[in-house]
């Protein structure tokens, strides 16, 4: 028995001992070596989100006009409008799935049967007791689990969000600056003084370019700093989305579990369709600053300064995007791949049924 073990299980028990998640260790060693792996994750991931955040302050404090703080603004109004909204609503479902075994007592007074109704488990897991015995503690356990893993993965989602409204904030700034290049940046002294105005729009052109290139390196950063995790997830979104479909038109799934699986998928879809909105947002805002560059007087200016606004121009016909494991693009035509990917393994395993 224990050479057919270790032949199927022995990687999997081996890993879940390193990292703290078999459920047969000591309670001191789980807890040590769970906390060495957070530990771990965090020295990775918070010092990057640290610099993500420096870099947003220090985007603030360049802004120049009035306009270009309204700009930064509004985009910041979004990002809190989103974090309010989308925190209410992961919270809401994951505490209203979770409690709904609570609610059983009142449905056998008020929708009484013939028979015992059945248990409905927060979570399908093995809880080591007799779940109808113990439902109060079993429903209290998934309250503080979920919402626990709910908290980890509102964090991520709004802090990528919040990223990548300021990278479109930047963008939308950069184009403001573009289109206003010519007369609104100087002033009747630097006209009576007569100064070289090519020269200075060389270094006013040559400043957003650089401006431009920076914010392609932030970009940059926010798609290192994200793309794993972000592959993760989704991996487990179409593995999940096929099997909860799968589960829907079981036979023997009563209406309430369908219920909770369709309400299950619509808050996977909702979630994969907030972060592949924000990409395309990301792809239209980075593709329309060289309609801004265009709207601009470029005309005005010398054939050396247009050459400088060629190059923004070439760098802006290519979409900055971020994506999930260098693969999958966020944008809307994405998310219908998704659907239409966790669709087609859902018909190909329903015909093993």
């Amino acid at each position: 028995m224990d050479v057919i073990w270790n032949r199927y299980y022995g990687l999997v028990e081996k890993l879940m001992l390193f990292t703290g998640m078999w459920p047969y260790l000591e309670s001191k060693t789980r807890r040590l070596r769970i906390g060495l792996m957070t530990m771990t994750a965090g020295t990775i991931f918070v010092p990057q989100i640290k610099y993500l955040t420096e870099s947003l302050l220090i985007h603030w404090r360049k802004l120049e006009t009035d306009e270009e703080v309204e700009i930064a603004q509004s985009h910041a109004r979004l990002s809190k409008r989103f974090s309010v909204l989308y925190s209410s609503y992961c919270f809401f479902g994951v505490y209203g799935m979770t409690s709904v075994p609570l609610l059983m007592p009142i449905l056998d007074i008020v929708l009484p049967l013939n028979e015992s109704r059945p248990v409905l488990l927060p979570i399908s897991v093995y809880y080591f007791m007799d779940p109808r015995q113990n439902l109060i503690f079993v429903c209290g356990f998934a309250m503080v689990s979920c919402g626990i893993l709910m908290t980890a993965l509102v964090a991520h989602d709004c802090i990528f969000v919040t990223l990548v409204e300021h990278v479109c904030c930047m963008f939308s700034v950069l184009g403001s600056r573009y289109e206003y290049l010519l007369g609104a940046n100087f002033d009747n002294t630097e006209k009576n003084a007569k100064l070289d105005f090519d020269k200075i729009y060389r270094q006013k052109i040559g400043q957003f370019v650089c401006t431009h290139n920076k914010i392609l390196e932030f970009v940059k950063l926010i798609e290192n700093t994200f793309t794993i995790p972000l592959a993760i997830q989704l991996m487990i979104l179409i593995v999940s989305l096929s099997c909860t479909l799968l589960q829907i038109t079981h036979e023997e799934a009563r209406a309430i579990d369908v219920t909770r699986y369709i309400f299950y998928v619509t808050g996977q879809l909702f979630h994969l369709f907030c972060l592949s909105f924000e990409g395309q947002k990301l792809i239209d805002y980075s593709l329309g600053l060289r309609d801004k560059i265009y709207n601009s007087s470029w005309y005005q200016t010398s054939i050396r300064s247009q050459k400088l606004l060629i190059m923004t121009m070439m760098q802006s016909l290519q979409p900055t995007f971020v994506s999930a494991g260098k693969i999958y693009i966020f944008s809307l035509e994405s998310f219908t791949m998704v659907v239409q990917t966790s669709v087609s393994y859902f018909t190909v395993l329903s015909t093993f049924r």
